[in-house]
C-alpha cells in the first residue's frame, strides 16, 4: 500500500520540480512599480565597504567573493547565481536589484526578513564596485 501512495508523490514532485525549473528560465524582471525607487545611499564609498561585509556573509557562498557567481554553493544552484560583474547586472537599476534581493526567486532566497533596507542598499552599493574591468 505504501508503494501505491509513494509513486504518485514522486511523480508529483518531479512535475513540480520541472515546472519550477521552467519558471526559473524566464527572464527575472522587477515589476515596473518598483523601478522608480531611488537608492538613498547611492555613491557612498563607506557604505560600499560595509556592503562588502554584508555581501560576504549573505551572498558570497553562491555569488562568490568577487561576485562572479562562482561561490562554493553555486554548483548546487539551478539556475546558476548571477555574475554581479557582468554588464547585464551592472546595467540594472538599483531598484531592480533591491527588489530581487528582497523577494528572491528559485534558489535565490528572499532577504526582506533577514536584512534591513539599509543593509540591502549597502549590498547594492558594493555590487556596483564589482563592475568588470575592460581590457
Amino acid at each position: 500500500m505504501k508503494k501505491i501512495i509513494f509513486l504518485p508523490l514522486v511523480i508529483l514532485g518531479i512535475a513540480i520540480t520541472q515546472e519550477l525549473q521552467a519558471q526559473d528560465r524566464t527572464p527575472w524582471v522587477a515589476p515596473g512599480v518598483v523601478l522608480g525607487r531611488e537608492n538613498p545611499l547611492k555613491g557612498n564609498e563607506e557604505v560600499a565597504k560595509e556592503g562588502k561585509k554584508i555581501y560576504a556573509n549573505h551572498c558570497g557562498s553562491c555569488h562568490g567573493d568577487k561576485g562572479k557567481g562562482d561561490g562554493i554553493a553555486a554548483s548546487a544552484c539551478n539556475p546558476k547565481p548571477a555574475d554581479h560583474t557582468s554588464d547585464y547586472v551592472q546595467k540594472e537599476v538599483d531598484a531592480s536589484l533591491y527588489w530581487k534581493i528582497s523577494e528572491g526567486r528559485g534558489p535565490m532566497p528572499s532577504f526582506k526578513n533577514a536584512l534591513t533596507e539599509d543593509e540591502i542598499w549597502k549590498i547594492i552599493n558594493y555590487i556596483r564596485t564589482l563592475k568588470a574591468k575592460k581590457p
